[in-house]
């Protein structure tokens, strides 16, 4: 799996016909085993990411784009963003707000998406981060899961739009 570029301009952007930006989001989760939480033996996870000044946690969104579906959208930006696969499951609702940036008025449809595959270490261009999250992560698991990075690492891991 190689990691895609993200997308650049609102050139493709979807707008409402009163012009409202269309945006698409999802709340990123998955279950684990967890023998201490009884009687389920379950925990859920749940990922967010760091705002682009890193000022705030939120979930991975973005514009959706008038050459995709709403689902390409939704699975785009989950890789873009969090750098995670997934099964979209059925639309959690329809928001219109305001963004912060340029405190104008946006239409966001939100999806849950069930994590199947977390790709942080391709997302990881530098070979130098690459090493720091390998050795963070067999710090946190005390050298067990070599092959699949752990849910906090996920946590702190910006935006790939942080980059210029």
């Amino acid at each position: 799996m190689v990691a895609q570029a993200a997308r650049q301009g609102r050139n493709l952007q979807r707008f409402t016909r009163t012009g409202l930006r269309l945006v698409v989001g999802c709340i990123p989760y998955k279950f684990e085993e967890d023998i201490r939480m009884e009687p389920i033996g379950q925990s859920l996870q749940v990922l967010v990411i760091c705002s682009q000044k890193g000022q705030e946690l939120m979930f991975p969104k973005g514009g959706w784009e008038i050459d995709e579906s709403i689902r390409d959208a939704v699975h785009r930006e989950a890789m873009e963003e969090a750098g995670v696969k997934g099964v979209i499951e059925r639309i959690l609702g329809k928001w219109r707000y305001m963004g912060k940036a340029d405190k104008s008025y946006k239409y966001g449809f939100m999806y849950p998406l069930n994590v199947k595959e977390e790709l942080l270490q391709e997302a990881c261009k530098q070979p130098w981060m690459r090493e720091a999250l390998d050795r963070l992560q067999r710090r946190l698991t005390g050298g067990t899961a070599a092959n699949s990075p752990c849910t906090a690492i996920a946590k702190m891991c910006t935006s790939e739009r942080s980059a210029p």
